[in-house]
């Protein structure tokens, strides 16, 4: 029988093409967003419809994998409204993955993440989302092999497909510093093929590889060479200092894609992003070069594998849905369970004459005077020392109330907690609630996690006292 990967972020760029090589060696596990439709697909490739973002879906759509390919990156919205970065949510999903690949016993899990800088890691957010989430995946008992790679060039990447935009858009182009840091891109078919060399393969279980193509070269020259695969004219002049935020600006309008996109992509590229020799690039030698696989996705830009047809759903009784991820200091190094109990004490203590907290049984009910705000149950059976969830069930600043989560979770071994709202609706009218609750809600974790770095640790062996389930 063929092996199963469940692949993570499937109708992204790389995911597609992997099935699309890959469909007469491995059965496939498709995860997406949205429901597809299973009529007219290869018979190798099973579609789940998975929210990344709920633990217990992530357990059932890894359910008959042997392995996993993970392409996610959050950045796009998931709600209408997003509290929170897309370094944090990121860390969330990529904690959320890598618990349901043990819970499901997976074999090794792949991750294809971007090259890191030598020396000590950069004040660069994008480039610390690549290392924490690298160091979240290889957390548990699952073996991770990390493949690193920078530019990825082959139709349908977003990469590519923005320096082929900018050399359509722009006849004059005035490129900042950062466009001349040698990188080195690697082809689409040299990704693919380490992405199969590596599946199963032992002797890369626990290690991470820098990948990239032939050519060493610049964004600067990588635009010439696309202006001249093209047959356009243009006029590109390199500047002696960086625009990082005109930078991010131009690019994203004259690529048509979203500032949220594009963003972190260019804030990576002033670093030195070449690929360290490792045995895996002896081992498995890179053959284009960047001028060759442009070539090829250029040729190749209408062959892009279609996804099947999203399945029509019904639509949602509420569109006005709220996720909001923030992530506090945990310096004392407490449990998940410390955090959330401490949370609910701490709230009544610092609004004290204002806001009071019941407990009924597993559920906690905010309230001031008799207005009861919120109702949050404690589900047990579904958490544990580093994940503690409680469901919105009711209260007046609830619409639906089967509908929302709450969680504390620890995470990168305890140095920081996340404390997430998940598929929350407002009873506020839209417009108030921004105005109000929500950047109540901010104010409130922002003051609660100044609370957090100023506690020490409270066990006698340097470490939080767990608290009960039930306390």
């Amino acid at each position: 029988m063929k092996p199963t990967v469940a692949i993570a972020g499937a109708t992204g760029f790389i995911g597609r093409w992997f099935m699309h090589h890959y469909r007469h060696k491995y059965r496939f596990i498709a995860l997406s967003r949205k429901t597809m439709s299973q009529e007219k697909t290869d018979t190798n490739v099973e579609w789940r419809q998975v929210d990344l973002y709920s633990l217990s879906g992530s357990r059932e759509a890894l359910q008959g994998a042997n392995f996993a390919l993970y392409l996610v990156h959050s950045m796009r919205p998931s709600t209408r409204l997003n509290q929170g970065s897309f370094d944090n949510t990121d860390l969330l999903l990529a904690d959320n993955f890598v618990r349901a690949a043990e819970a499901n016993g997976l074999q090794q899990i792949v991750f294809l993440s971007g090259i890191l800088p030598d020396g000590a890691l950069p004040d660069s957010r994008p480039l610390r989302s690549r290392a924490e989430v690298e160091q979240t995946l290889k957390s548990t008992a699952v073996p991770l092999t990390t493949l690193r790679a920078g530019i990825i060039v082959g139709p349908g990447g977003t990469s590519f497909r923005i320096m082929e935009k900018l050399v359509d858009r722009l006849p004059l182009m005035l490129c900042p510093k950062w466009t001349c840091s040698p990188t080195q891109p690697i082809g689409l078919e040299d990704t693919l093929a380490l992405i199969d060399h590596v599946i199963g393969n032992s002797d890369y279980y626990g290690s991470d590889y820098d990948i990239g193509g032939k050519t060493v070269t610049t964004y600067f020259d990588m635009l010439k060479t696309v202006a001249r695969l093209k047959g356009k004219k243009r006029w590109i002049f390199s500047l002696p200092f960086n625009l990082p935020g005109f930078s991010r600006l131009w690019v994203a309008l004259f690529s048509g894609l979203s500032p949220t996109l594009v963003s972190p992509l260019v804030a990576t590229l002033r670093w030195d992003l070449r690929a360290r020799p490792n045995p895996l690039m002896e081992e498995v030698l890179p053959e284009q070069s960047f001028e060759a696989a442009a070539q090829q996705a250029l040729a190749q830009a209408r062959q892009v594998p279609p996804l099947p047809i999203a399945k029509e759903q019904q639509q949602r009784e509420e569109k006005n849905t709220v996720r909001s991820v923030q992530r506090l200091p945990n310096p004392g190094d407490h449990s998940a369970i410390w955090v959330a109990r401490r949370y609910q004490t701490w709230l009544p203590s610092h609004f004290r004459y204002i806001l009071k907290v019941d407990q009924r049984g597993q559920t906690s009910v905010f309230r001031i005077g008799p207005v009861e705000l919120l109702h949050l149950k404690f589900i047990p059976d579904r958490s544990d020392a580093n994940r503690q969830l409680f469901y919105i069930v009711g209260g007046q600043l609830v619409k639906r109330r089967d509908h929302g989560w709450l969680e504390f979770r620890s995470v990168l071994d305890g140095r920081y907690v996340i404390a997430a709202i998940h598929e929350f609706v407002p009873k506020l009218p839209w417009v108030l609630y921004n105005l109000s609750q929500a950047l109540a809600h901010l104010w409130v974790m922002w003051h609660f996690g100044r609370y957090l770095n100023s506690q020490s640790l409270g066990g006698p062996d340097g470490r939080s006292v767990p608290l009960s389930d039930g306390s």
